[in-house]
Parts: structure tokens; sequence; C-alpha cells
């Protein structure tokens, strides 16, 4: 039998990156995955990507918006029952100097990465079984301050001290609640803002193990902290960063 054999896990931003590396770890795994993302397009791709035929749930829903994540939670009861894990992953990033940042910038970054992990949770509650593991998407950037970042970084951090304060909320029902915190991990977003090979080693330069990070790095974190092998570990955060946040390379 496979570690996940019966298990469900949700997955938001699992079109791509983390999440989806995450889901192809879980499936591998034996278990049933839901991936939800705002681009219904890229989730077909991933689900047809999984290859796990009726094991894979892809649903179109923006974690911004509360009616998108009640149609979800409804879709997941009506296939698949319940939910042993949550993997709250989807986030974006919008880097500009405090002075510039506008409100339509602020709630944006704000109604993904913290309002959408929040009632990701929420809405999933009742689908958790006694016993499930959550886990919260944060970074590194929650604890060094870099220019540009303001908005990005308190939301992570603003989701790293809900993982605390979500462990003995839910502890009660044997619920895990714990975040994993990527450092620099090339995905489309990364490459996306580090878009030259310059830019990309000057993040590398930083890292104590010399390398960027891969989204199997993060994938691997995360399948940990939902599994059974880190069952007495709540509210808890599990930086993967290469040593980025502690240590100073040669």
């Amino acid at each position: 039998m496979t570690e996940f054999e019966g298990k469900t896990v949700l997955i938001t931003g699992g079109g791509s990156g983390m999440g989806l590396a995450t889901a192809q770890r879980l499936v591998d795994a034996g278990a049933r995955v839901v991936l939800a993302g705002r681009s219904e397009e890229r989730l077909a791709t991933a689900a047809k990507g999984l290859d796990a035929d009726d094991r894979v749930l892809a649903v179109p829903a923006d974690v911004s918006q509360t009616g998108d994540l009640d149609r979800l939670a409804s879709e997941i009861e009506q296939r698949f029952g319940g939910l042993d894990g949550v993997f709250a992953n989807a986030g974006v990033a919008s880097f500009g100097l405090s002075a510039f940042v506008t409100e339509e910038d602020f709630d944006g970054i704000v109604g993904i990465n913290l309002k959408g992990v929040y009632f990701t949770i929420q809405k999933s509650l009742p689908l958790l079984r006694d016993g499930s593991a959550v886990v919260i998407n944060g970074s590194w950037l929650a604890h060094k301050g870099l220019a540009f970042t303001s908005v990005y970084a308190a939301t992570k951090a603003a989701v790293i001290n809900l993982t605390r304060t979500l462990a003995p909320d839910l502890g009660a029902r044997g619920i895990r609640v714990n975040a994993v915190s990527p450092g620099y991990i090339v995905t489309d977003m990364f490459t996306a803002i580090s878009s030259t090979e310059e830019a990309q080693e000057q993040c590398r330069s930083q890292v104590a193990l010399g390398r960027l990070g891969s989204a199997e790095d993060v994938a691997d974190a995360a399948f940990f902290l939902l599994s059974s092998r880190s069952s007495y570990i709540t509210g808890q955060e599990l930086v993967v960063d290469g040593g980025l946040t502690t240590s100073v390379p040669l």
C-alpha cells in the first residue's frame, strides 16, 4: 500500500510550480488530488500531465473570492466526500517601492496571499477529517527586509503567524497546521521577476548551498508536512531556502 492511498489533498495554485510538483509527489504516493487555480487551461494541462485519471479533480477557482471557494468545497464533497489535507499554496507577487503601491495593488496581493489562504482553510474545515494536515506556503521574505517587497512580505509574515494561531485552534481535532517557506525557487513566478541570467546569478550567490531551489525541493517538504511522518509537528515553519536566511556563503 502506498503512503497516501485513499487520501485526498486539496492544492490551491495547483496548475504549475510548487503546487503541481507537490501534486505529482502525492499522486505518485497514491493520493487523490484536487487542483484549484485561476487558469482553466493551465489546470487542464496539469491534470493531464499527472496522468492519474479519476484520482485528479481540477476546479477553476479564485481563492480571493469566497463564492469560488464555496463552489470548490461543494465539488470536492460531491467527488471525493472529504479531505485529508490542504496545501494552501496559491499566491501572487507584485513588487514596488511603498510610495508607488496602489490600493488596487494592495488589495490584489492581500486578497490572494492572506484572505485567500484564510478562507481556503476555513471553507475546507467541514471537509477535513480529524487528524488531517494543513500546509501553508510562506516565504523567506517574512524573515528579511527587502526593498520593493513590502506588501508581499507582509502577507507572508501574516500567514506564518496564522500557522501558529491555527495550530491550537484546530488542535482539538488533531488537525496539524504547518508552513513551508521557500527561498529562491525556480518557477514561472521567479523567472518572470528575475528574468536575466545576471539577476538569477545574483540570487544564487546569496545561497549557502550554491544553487537555486527547484519546485521539487519544496514539494518534498510539503509532502512531509502533509504526511503521517510529521504527526507530532504543528504550528511550525519549515524554511526551504538552501541557507539563504541563516547563512553567509563563502
